[in-house]
């Protein structure tokens, strides 16, 4: 028989924080089950952060039953976040006036967030 993988992906673009700031919270539920990283993230101190991940988390659990059976609830426990990927998105370019009639240029950035998940595979096969 051959194995499906069971790759889903969600994606979110256009967080208006810094990639730095969001990397943080990517680091700590990187490679984590789906379940304890939502934990995690309820009780994290980025809480604007935290949101974002979160409801990140919740659409990339009903892609993975969208594109599974939905009886499959026993499998969900076996869910774990195999990447986590952040980039830079758009940056805004605003002027902050400073004296002598100067001013200087505030960048706002923006990040990209990536996140794929898999299944862990049983060590114990049943025969």
């Amino acid at each position: 028989m051959k194995e499906e993988t069971s790759i889903v992906s969600a994606s979110l673009n256009g967080v208006r924080n810094s990639p730095r700031k969001v990397r943080l919270i990517a680091n700590l539920i990187r490679n984590k089950e789906i379940q304890k990283a939502i934990d995690l993230l309820n009780y994290s101190k980025k809480r604007k952060i935290s949101i974002f991940f979160k409801k990140l988390l919740i659409s990339l659990l009903s892609n993975w039953k969208n594109k599974n059976d939905q009886s499959s609830y026993e499998k969900e426990k076996f869910l774990y976040i195999k990447e986590i990927k952040v980039n830079q998105g758009k940056t805004l370019k605003r002027l902050r006036p400073v004296p002598q009639g100067r001013g200087h240029r505030i960048r706002k950035r923006s990040s990209n967030i990536i996140v794929f998940l898999d299944e862990k595979k049983d060590e114990k096969k049943e025969v």
